[in-house]
């Protein structure tokens, strides 16, 4: 049963790339951002961004779950998708960050005129 649990996990999380890549991302940028808003770099501060992360922190760390963790792998399924659900929305809280930072980071480029 186990066995099969995990197969179908993996199955689902290949088909599901495009999710995967957005939890990624969103973890990616979450930390730069926080130290860009704590130093007064980036504003107006995403707060929803950070309401997102600290649901999705305090589900990991909760001892009560939708599904008991000691129900192994359908515990631990219960977990990745709740958090990774939550980190997806981090990500779509993001974009205003994200295109600040990638315009901060290529000035020389956009201030280059062609001769």
């Amino acid at each position: 049963m186990a066995r099969m649990s995990t197969w179908w996990l993996f199955r689902r999380l290949k088909t599901r790339v495009w999710a995967v890549k957005r939890i990624g991302r969103a973890l990616k940028l979450f930390l730069p951002m926080t130290r860009d808003v704590l130093r007064g770099d980036f504003r107006p501060i995403p707060w929803s961004a950070f309401g997102l992360m600290v649901l999705a922190l305090a589900y990991l760390v909760m001892p009560f779950d939708l599904i008991p963790d000691f129900l192994v792998m359908i515990g631990v399924v219960d977990d990745v998708l709740i958090v990774g659900w939550l980190l997806n929305r981090v990500d779509d809280h993001l974009s205003d960050y994200r295109a600040w930072k990638y315009a901060e980071e290529t000035p020389a480029a956009s201030s280059h005129s062609p001769s």
